[in-house]
């Protein structure tokens, strides 16, 4: 229940944990996400997230848009939104 600060590839390892660990509890995996958005605190950091966002997807994945913003909760470099299907 702490917030991951610093490297935005560790940041967004959390995430992508997390969102794995709603979907299992929803009795799905990331083969059934259809779309997914991520908000950046910087363009720079695309690299690093498309890495480890990436890693997570064994083929085909989905629609994605990512945008910079202005700001995110907590001071995060990186947040996730993910939308799936059954």
């Amino acid at each position: 229940m702490e917030l991951v600060t610093g490297d935005v590839k560790a940041q967004t390892k959390q995430a992508m944990e997390n969102l794995q660990g709603v979907l299992t509890e929803a009795g799905i995996g990331f083969a059934n996400v259809v779309k997914t958005t991520i908000f950046l605190s910087d363009m720079k950091h695309f690299g690093d997230v498309n890495e480890v966002y990436g890693s997570y997807f064994e083929s085909d994945p989905p629609a994605r848009s990512t945008v910079a913003v202005a700001g995110l909760p907590k001071g995060v470099d990186v947040e996730i939104e993910m939308v799936a299907v059954y």
